[in-house]
């Protein structure tokens, strides 16, 4: 078996660079100040595209994940325009899985026509390799890696995704004090957001994440789905999280919206 490197609490995986840090960029950055060793797998160099170079989306990605704090990026180096959910590819992000055995993986989740079909394949992908990871007896698919089952699978959605999702259960992390890193990582990324189209992005960013972040009490959240019920063995802890509580922390008719 080859020496494998430390574990990671959370990978985080989605198609092209630029696409993590527009996800969940902020929960990324709050992670690693809350200690825990998280890594982010780009499916893809995202190019082509019509302004950018290999080069220059390394080196962009580089920016983000420095910006964001993370110890390490990776790419899995499987082809942008054409990404497809295959069993070759599968094996490939598995062994990826196998390799840095994460406690969660994070998949970008979603169908965007008028973006790129790269999204719902990488979602695809997402939940077929965690998968594979466990299978047994075909080690010499996965670069000779033992199996490891993840435990947890958790959905980013993209905010521009074309369907209605009835997702089992869903939860927003408060991103109020890592924002603006957010919008940095985002930033670094001008082969794709020249000053005029980065404006635009950070508004509908923003604005997601404003809403996403006003329905649980936080100026910005980041929405989070899972494929299964939230469980818990404490009512009172599940249902607070780290919102405080009317009365007597929040007077009534100050400091809080009513949004449920």
């Amino acid at each position: 078996m080859p020496e494998l490197p430390d574990r990671l609490d959370v990978l985080a995986v989605a198609p092209h660079p630029d696409d993590l840090e527009i996800l969940c960029g902020g929960t990324i950055a709050k992670l690693i100040k809350q200690g825990y060793r998280v890594g982010m797998a780009d499916l893809t160099s995202g190019e082509p595209t019509p302004r950018g170079s290999l080069e220059t989306r390394k080196r962009e990605a580089e920016a983000a994940r420095v910006a964001l704090g993370s110890p390490l990026r990776i790419n899995v180096e499987l082809p942008n325009r054409v990404l497809m959910d295959s069993p070759e590819n599968r094996f490939k992000l598995a062994t990826v899985f196998r390799t840095y055995r994460p406690g969660i993986l994070i998949v970008g989740a979603g169908r965007t026509p008028a973006a790129s079909p790269d999204h719902h394949q990488g979602h695809l992908l997402g939940e077929a390799a965690r998968f594979y990871s466990q299978l047994t007896k075909w080690d010499e698919r996965f670069a000779g890696t033992a199996p490891y089952r993840v435990p947890h699978l958790v959905y980013c959605p993209f905010p521009f995704d074309a369907e209605q999702r009835n997702w089992h259960s869903t939860f927003v992390v408060d991103i109020s004090d890592t924002i603006e890193q957010k919008f940095e990582a985002i930033r670094v990324y001008e082969s794709q957001f020249d000053a005029e189209r980065f404006e635009r992005v950070k508004h509908m960013v923003g604005s997601a994440n404003g809403y996403a972040g006003a329905r649980c009490g936080f100026r910005y959240g980041e929405l989070f789905a899972l494929p299964h019920p939230v469980g818990a063995p404490d009512l009172v802890t599940l249902v607070h999280g780290s919102k405080p509580t009317a009365p007597p922390d929040v007077p009534i008719g100050q400091g809080h919206l009513p949004m449920g």
